[in-house]
């Protein structure tokens, strides 16, 4: 895991903004959180950056504690939770999938 560079204001809700019209693509349920799980999160952030992910009335971990999990053992920010969604953001490290890393770095 790589040192991260914390998101300032102007740059979250930029990316919240960015993310308003997106569908959640990944899901925690009863399998729970998995370093499986959190790969394949990673594979998406660089294709996309921006993603939303939805935790299942099954689920056993609640919002607080995916949270943790995801920043704990990854370099992925959550930008924003509401109700049990997560918008999480990571980088590309791929100039041709930084759709809005170049635009948050700007600012």
């Amino acid at each position: 895991m790589e040192e991260i560079n914390l998101l300032r204001g102007k740059q979250k809700r930029y990316l919240r903004a960015q993310a308003h019209n997106l569908r959640p693509i990944f899901s925690v349920g009863k399998n729970g959180l998995t370093q499986t799980w959190l790969d394949q999160l990673t594979g998406a952030l660089e294709k996309r950056e921006l993603i939303k992910v939805n935790l299942q009335q099954s689920a056993e971990a609640t919002v607080a504690e995916t949270k943790d999990f995801i920043e704990g053992h990854t370099d992925i920010q959550v930008v924003q939770t509401i109700g049990r969604v997560l918008v999480l953001y990571r980088p590309a490290t791929d100039t041709d999938n930084q759709r809005y890393s170049t635009v948050v770095e700007d600012m």
